[in-house]
């Protein structure tokens, strides 16, 4: 018999939940016990995920707006404290793709904006809530990053700069609280069916064609559902995954392998 592992009585922050691994990540953690805190940009696919747990018995908030804005990070950690006393998880997931552009094209405008909300995000959410789990000596973050941030053919370079940068932030946290108990790992996944693709400017044909063989590679193998990366999250933020700190899972079907 499968069974959830449990996060009861826990609070757990999950950024990107209006739709895709967000929104899959905060049921998930919802059955599993935990009180969801569900921010996005998103403020009516926040509030219907956060409808949708409250009517099947959870407890949820959403907190809307731009996560690399660091007044609304501070919003975010401030209504969680107040409503819930505090984050006992968080996960990294809201992020964007970009456009594919060769590198000798890319924008200034498309570089700040993938790294603003990719990689700067993050690291602003993380570094506000951290006081916190210091405070009660215990804590889980889980990043998630992706299979370009494993390699570099399998997105444009904004996209895998950032990405490779979620997993050198995933395995600077681990290190530097390793004996604060509070762990740190990234997901990496493949291809999965998510709208992120449709939030960005269109892909660029010339920038296509140079990564097709190793984009084409991933999908082959086959394309994940969200639940499917939601359910590793879950793993890792339970006790579960007590003894796991800084790895950088993939979960990609085997991309990674090839």
């Amino acid at each position: 018999m499968t069974t959830i592992p449990g996060l009861d009585g826990r609070v757990a922050i999950i950024t990107g939940g209006a739709s895709g691994i967000g929104r899959a990540t905060a049921h998930q953690f919802a059955r599993a016990g935990a009180t969801v805190v569900v921010a996005d940009l998103n403020h009516e696919g926040a509030e219907k995920t956060v409808a949708e747990i409250s009517r099947d018995g959870g407890d949820a908030l959403a907190v809307t707006g731009d996560l690399s804005d660091p007044a609304i990070i501070e919003r975010l950690v401030a209504e969680t404290t107040q409503r819930f006393g505090g984050a006992d998880l968080l996960v990294n997931n809201a992020g964007v793709t970009d456009s594919k552009t060769p590198p000798a094209r890319v924008s200034d405008a498309e570089w700040e904006r993938v790294v603003r909300i990719n990689l700067t995000a993050p690291f602003l959410l993380t570094r506000a809530v951290l006081p916190h789990m210091l405070r009660q000596e215990h804590g889980v973050i889980v990043n998630v990053a992706s299979e370009a941030g494993l390699r570099g053919g399998a997105g444009g370079i904004a996209y895998t700069a950032t990405k490779h940068g979620v997993v050198g932030m995933t395995k600077s946290l681990a290190a530097a609280y390793r004996m604060a108990g509070i762990r740190t790992n990234a997901i990496a996944p493949g291809a999965v069916r998510t709208n992120i693709g449709t939030s960005t400017t269109p892909v660029d044909p010339e920038g296509r064609d140079l990564l097709a063989p190793v984009l084409e590679m991933g999908i082959g193998i086959g394309v994940a559902e969200a639940n499917e990366i939601a359910s590793v999250a879950v793993f890792l933020a339970s006790d579960a995954a007590a003894n796991i700190n800084g790895a950088i899972i993939p979960a990609d079907g085997g991309w990674a392998a090839l």
